[in-house]
């Protein structure tokens, strides 16, 4: 009996605990509230009775409980289901507009290709032309903006873009435009304007300008010629001007009003231009020589000055002779005097002694004749040796910067090799004029000894002669 007592209380209490898990449930306080509604109930429990009236309560309140919640339950799934049903619908209704707009697009496609096919069919060859027209627009619209004529009468491209830009077949207005574009790059090319235009300065100042504008191929000023950059259309000064004939050139040009004039142009639209001032000039030519190079302009200029000095004296000493020759007083101013003189002190002596003191006397104005003549000599077969010398010393410079650098840049090479061959260069200018004064020095001085020794020789003629009678 106790046994089954037992049971029952547990099974009493146990349902208390699942009522006060009900009421939990409804608080939101959750375990806790359960633990304090358990210890409430079972502290006001005494006997038997009140617990089996608890368990009953807590039966109908938990009963009550489980349908507010299955109702609850069931309204949502009533919304949910309701929600769905809506969301179903409305799956269907994009179904069916989606078959519907493909539908409309094959259909479409099948209009555009046949109205594709009809377009093509009439245009014939005529969509070559459009598609060479659009290909020649691009062109021309590449050409005005790299063109100088653009400064003088901008955004001229605006007329052909749509053109270029254009899918469909060209308009008459368009191609029109296009004749226009082009028959104006060609009417300005030979025609010379004058507009002013500001210009970039070498030191990055701009200033107002006079331009004359010599077809689209160069743009000067009063004082210099300039550069057209297309990237930011402006015209700038070059650093360094042209040679001086071609600035003579621009300088006749700019102050002509009328009639006509020589003016060099550059075809290239500003690139001969730009690599003939690039160019080294004499003095940087020389400056490209080095110490080899400076060494021999001096033994070419030492050389020359000798080669002029010694010309001079040659030529009054020719003079002097040629006087001599036309009198018969003897002066000893003069190589051919002083042999005379010798013949004169030595008239009575034998022929053989007078013939030995007069070579004597050729011999002593020899070596003043041939005066430094070896020395230019010299200097006319050095000058080649220094400038191959220069050549090899600044090509084991050049490769070594191609071992250091690479042969990524032939520009590296090539300069080098220029500059290496400078002082070959300046050895062949020095020795040739050398070489050729050499040569006018030594036909000259031999030519006044074969003077002395024709005089000297009738001299001893004659007085063999005069020693026989």
């Amino acid at each position: 009996m106790n046994g089954i007592t037992n049971r029952l209380i547990f099974s009493l209490v146990l349902l208390l605990i699942i009522g006060a898990q009900s009421y939990a449930q409804e608080d939101p306080t959750g375990d806790e509230a359960t633990d304090s509604i358990l210890s409430k109930k079972l502290k006001t429990i005494q006997t038997m009775e009140q617990l089996l009236d608890s368990v009953r309560l807590d039966g109908r309140q938990t009963g009550a409980i489980n349908d507010r919640r299955e109702q609850k339950f069931l309204d949502a799934r009533d919304q949910q289901q309701a929600l769905l049903d809506r969301a179903m619908a409305r799956l269907d209704r994009e179904e069916q507009r989606s078959v519907r707009l493909q539908n409309e697009f094959e259909a479409n496609e099948k209009i555009l290709e046949d109205i594709g096919e009809t377009l093509r069919i009439r245009l014939g060859n005529f969509g070559e032309l459009f598609g060479v027209m659009r290909q020649v627009a691009g062109e021309v619209i590449a050409t005005v903006r790299n063109s100088i004529v653009s400064l003088q009468y901008p955004n001229r491209e605006h007329a052909i873009i749509g053109l270029v830009e254009s899918t469909g077949v060209p308009s008459i207005e368009q191609m029109s435009k296009l004749t226009v574009v082009m028959l104006e790059e060609m009417t300005q090319a030979g025609r010379v304007d004058r507009f002013q235009k500001k210009v970039v300065l070498p030191g990055g100042s701009i200033a107002d300008a006079e331009i004359v504008r010599v077809g689209v191929f160069n743009a000067i000023t009063e004082d210099f010629f300039l550069k057209f950059i297309p990237d930011t259309t402006s015209l700038q000064v070059l650093a360094r001007q042209p040679a001086r004939r071609y600035r003579s050139m621009a300088d006749d040009l700019f102050d002509l009003e009328k009639g006509y004039t020589t003016m060099a142009v550059d075809p290239s639209r500003g690139q001969i231009l730009g690599l003939l001032i690039q160019a080294p000039g004499l003095w940087e030519r020389i400056r490209q020589g080095g110490l080899v190079g400076y060494f021999i302009i001096f033994i070419g200029l030492l050389g020359a000055v000798l080669s002029v000095w010694r010309l001079r004296i040659l030529r009054e000493e020719g003079r002097a002779i040629n006087l001599q020759l036309a009198t018969d007083k003897i002066s000893t101013d003069n190589p051919l005097g002083r042999i005379l003189s010798v013949y004169d002190d030595n008239e009575t002596i034998d022929p053989e002694s007078l013939e030995l003191k007069i070579d004597e006397a050729i011999l002593r104005e020899v070596p003043q004749l041939e005066k430094y003549h070896s020395i230019v000599k010299v200097f006319a077969a050095i000058a080649p040796l220094l400038g191959l010398l220069g050549t090899v010393v600044g090509m084991i410079v050049t490769f070594q910067a191609l071992t250091l650098f690479g042969t990524g840049d032939p520009k590296l090479m090539a300069g080098g090799i220029s500059q290496a061959l400078v002082t070959t260069m300046l050895g062949l200018i020095v020795a040739i004029p050398l070489v050729f004064l050499h040569s006018i020095l030594t036909s000259w001085s031999g030519t006044l000894i074969e003077i002395l020794e024709e005089q000297s020789a009738g001299l001893i003629a004659r007085h063999a002669e005069k020693i026989k009678s």
